[in-house]
């Protein structure tokens, strides 16, 4: 095997579209908080490799499960890299992870800290119980704050940031996992969404997205709508409507990836409207 294929198989098991997006998102809500440049990459950095340890470990951990269910698109199935390879280099990425956090101070890299250990927490067993979501409202509600404890002088993000972002986690946990319920089942994989079926959860999320969009709404302005800047309308004109849509395709029929795809169109429009009102405030 070449160190090439190594290379593409290890990013493909970060579950790259994900750790690209949450990223990005650190680095807009960082330009937000008006951080100096290098605190900035700092930023972008350690979030970004402290999401390739979520995904590596994630995939490293369900290796067996995938395999009995014959996922051939995970590169930990199809051969190019070994579980054990995938998880060693995932425990490197949160070393790396926390020592570029530690220099943007000591609420940041707690924060960090936290953040992770609930992420890791998930992919190690709470993915199978029925308090599956917690992980996510806990490592998503903090995640505005790395942006804003990373500022001089640190502050803790106000508590209408920390909801959208808790709503945003819950919207992404509930709906990623719908495509992959049938394989989950077989596998013995029982989290939250599973219980509450696909039209429970999806319907769920979408109530999640609109809560967050309210709370960016009226937190960032204060509580008086009248002040909310025309492109924070526009974004949570957005995912109301997506979630909506969402709503009435389940109530209309057999849910499909249509309300997959819905639901993560109404969450990235509340990240949209969660950065541009961050910004604003």
């Amino acid at each position: 095997m070449s160190g090439a294929a190594t290379v593409r198989g290890l990013w493909g098991s970060t579950h790259p579209g994900p750790t690209l997006v949450v990223a990005a998102l650190a680095l807009a809500l960082g330009l937000a908080a008006g951080l100096d440049p290098w605190r900035l990459g700092l930023l972008a950095v350690a979030v970004f490799a402290g999401q390739v340890s979520v995904g590596l470990s994630n995939d490293a951990i369900d290796a067996h499960r995938d395999a009995a269910v014959g996922r051939r698109d995970k590169p930990l199935v199809a051969g190019p890299v070994t579980p054990r390879l995938a998880l060693a280099v995932a425990v490197g990425a949160v070393v790396v992870a926390l020592a570029l956090s530690a220099p943007l101070g000591v609420g940041m890299l707690g924060a960090h800290a936290v953040a992770l250990a609930s992420a890791w927490a998930y992919n190690a067993g709470l993915k199978n119980t029925p308090v599956s979501i917690v992980p996510f409202l806990v490592s998503f509600g903090l995640f505005p704050s790395l942006a804003t404890l990373s500022a001089i002088p640190p502050a803790w993000a106000p508590a209408w940031q920390a909801a959208a972002g808790a709503a945003l986690g819950a919207a992404v946990h509930l709906t990623n996992v719908l495509p992959d319920l049938d394989d989950d089942r077989a596998t013995g994989v029982r989290g939250l969404p599973h219980r509450l079926g696909v039209r429970a959860s999806a319907v769920l999320a979408a109530s999640g997205v609109v809560a967050g969009a309210l709370a960016v709404l009226l937190g960032s302005s204060g509580g008086q709508p009248a002040a909310v800047a025309p492109v924070a309308w526009v974004f949570f004109a957005g995912a109301l409507a997506a979630a909506v849509a969402t709503v009435g395709v389940v109530i209309a029929r057999p849910p499909a990836r249509t309300v997959f795809r819905l639901v993560m169109l109404a969450a990235l429009l509340l990240a949209a409207q969660l950065v541009a009102s961050s910004a604003l405030a």
